[in-house]
């Protein structure tokens, strides 16, 4: 079984550097409904057996526009285990600010999950929204046949601290592989019904028509 995690398009709170988890969804940027088209016809010929995505609206319009360029769409859910990160008190802020103002949380965040305490901003433990992403992909490898491939869209740092964790990483290391780009597609394989999962490819970018940026970055 194949796993394509997809990350939705770029939005107006990526762009201007601001948190933005399960309870902020600014708009996606104009560009970005062409980027989910490129990803769409760069996936178009896997026989997906189904998409799930996050229902979060950043996420759920990325599943549908991808789905809709594929050469035969499949059924698409939602699920809100696929949601990002509730970021509390840090959602909507700018990077800076938030340095700012909780030097520790977001310095923790951002380069030591294991010692990442979320009580100061009212957020989520990357061991909680682990459990909670892990408890999806487990239905997933439990419902589907070997052979199947599935699309996942859903969000940057929820992504990343799920692929990792299904690749038995650390929780301290969860960082170090880097960020995933909007748009960006990553594709595990299991054959052991998800007891254990390969990587095949990190946040490919090679369809887009730029090269990654910063404020792409999560």
């Amino acid at each position: 079984m194949k796993l394509y995690f997809v990350r939705h398009g770029k939005t107006e709170w990526n762009l201007e550097s601001r948190y933005q988890g399960a309870g902020g969804d600014s708009e996606l940027l104009p560009a970005s409904y062409q980027e989910m088209k490129l990803v769409g016809n760069y996936l178009k010929d896997i026989p997906f057996a189904h998409v799930y995505a996050s229902p979060i609206k950043r996420a759920r319009i990325t599943a549908a526009v991808i789905n809709d360029e594929l050469r035969h769409p499949v059924p698409l859910s939602l699920d809100n285990r696929l949601e990002e990160f509730r970021l509390g008190k840090f959602e909507g802020m700018k990077f800076t600010d938030a340095e700012s103002q909780y030097p520790e949380t977001f310095n923790d965040f951002r380069n030591h999950p294991d010692q990442y305490d979320p009580t100061p901003i009212g957020g989520e433990s990357f061991p909680d929204l682990i459990k909670r992403m892990r408890s999806k992909i487990s239905e997933i490898t439990a419902n589907f046949n070997g052979d199947d491939e599935i699309l996942i869209v859903s969000h940057g740092a929820a992504l990343n601290a799920l692929i990792n964790s299904l690749l038995g990483i650390p929780l301290q290391d969860l960082r170090k592989r880097g960020g995933l780009a909007n748009t960006s597609t990553t594709i595990l394989e299991t054959n052991d019904h998800g007891q254990s999962f390969k990587l095949l490819d990190w946040n490919d970018t090679s369809y887009l028509e730029h090269p990654v940026r910063d404020s792409d970055l999560v």
